[in-house]
């Protein structure tokens, strides 16, 4: 693996760290609804979906 690809796997670990933190989670602890789910559900999901997809990113380029 290039240096280049681990470099933004280490990136995106810390920037699921920080997402995942307690204090950036209670921003999102609120009693609003997003197509009938919590807000704090829908922003889990979406920011692992999101991480899914750069990972799948990244390691899709490593292959080439």
């Amino acid at each position: 693996m290039k240096k280049r690809h681990q470099q933004k796997l280490i990136i995106l670990s810390i920037a699921l760290f920080i997402l995942f933190n307690a204090p950036v989670l209670l921003l999102f602890n609120s009693s609003q609804k997003l197509i009938g789910l919590p807000l704090i559900y829908v922003y889990i999901f979406f920011v692992w979906a999101a991480s899914c997809l750069t990972s799948f990113i990244i390691f899709k380029k490593f292959h080439e």
